[in-house]
């Protein structure tokens, strides 16, 4: 590295298998930006000695993943409004105040929906999930003027998460009890915002097998890897449009880039550094 080079890292824990620095890496080389990125493991309540030390290390930028993306906030010196909104902020951004938090995962969700050609607006959404994955996609749908309905597991968490989310004085979530409390025609996109079909819940469906998967859905699934869930096997099996995680990820790490940089992200590039470094890590992390 050149004394010069100005460092973005991923602060998280565990990220010894993310993808996200051979996507950006790629992306500052294409414009010829002397920049890195690398991995910043923090276990969990050490995020805060962490981004003391940053700036002097001669970091500039950094993306934030699990378990961090909610506890990064306090330790900010600005939170900017999608942050604030969602509860939790994915990307941070050195400033005279400090860093500033950032949220990408709503817009990188709603610019990988919109590339796969489903359109939002006045649409109905049924959200698997209400962790920290499920608040950004909610709170993107609800403020593209998506109904939304949400099933967890827990449902008080969903509850939560339907009472802190959404517009001013515009709809919230309804929470509803079980996946098929709606009527199937009543559902155009079907989001599944949980772990279930990833790591050691790989052949696990978030959609209970005896029911069907509508031809006319659009279902996607967060999970990134493996590129073929079980849920995506049956929903294209059933005729409906189906697409995995990959998109969200790229499309948040552009988003990002474009803040750290200025300048706009080569997506093509990052695309195609995303699924080669996929066939090489075994883990989820972004």
């Amino acid at each position: 590295m050149s004394g010069e080079e100005t460092r973005a890292g991923l602060i998280g824990w565990p990220v010894e298998h993310s993808i996200s620095p051979a996507m950006q890496n790629a992306a500052f080389q294409a414009l010829g930006l002397d920049w890195h990125y690398d991995l910043l493991p923090a276990p969990p309540g050490e995020v805060g000695s962490l981004l003391a030390g940053l700036a002097a290390r001669g970091y500039r930028g950094a993306n934030v993943t699990v378990p961090h993306k909610g506890a990064v906030l306090p330790f900010l010196g600005r939170v900017a409004g999608e942050a604030r909104a969602i509860g939790a902020a994915n990307t941070l951004v050195l400033q005279d105040e400090g860093w500033t938090g950032h949220n990408t995962d709503a817009a990188g969700f709603m610019g990988a929906l919109r590339e796969g050609g489903f359109e939002p607006e006045g649409a109905t959404a049924l959200v698997l999930g209400a962790g920290g994955a499920a608040r950004a996609v909610v709170h993107a749908l609800l403020s593209a003027g998506c109904r939304v309905a949400i099933h967890n597991r827990t449902a008080e968490t969903a509850r939560r998460l339907a009472a802190e989310l959404g517009p001013a004085g515009g709809p919230r979530a309804r929470v509803i009890p079980s996946p098929d409390a709606l009527e199937p025609d009543a559902v155009d996109l079907l989001v599944n915002a949980t772990p279930l079909g990833m790591g050691a819940a790989a052949g696990a469906s978030p959609w209970p097998e005896p029911l069907p998967l509508p031809a006319h859905w659009t279902v996607y699934d967060l999970v990134y890897s493996p590129a073929e869930t079980r849920l995506l096997a049956r929903a294209r099996a059933a005729g409906a449009a189906a697409e995995g995680g990959l998109g969200m990820l790229v499309h948040q790490g552009a988003l990002s880039f474009e803040l750290w940089t200025g300048q706009p992200a080569p997506l093509e590039v990052m695309w195609q550094a995303a699924r080669q470094a996929l066939g090489a890590a075994p883990s989820i992390v972004m």
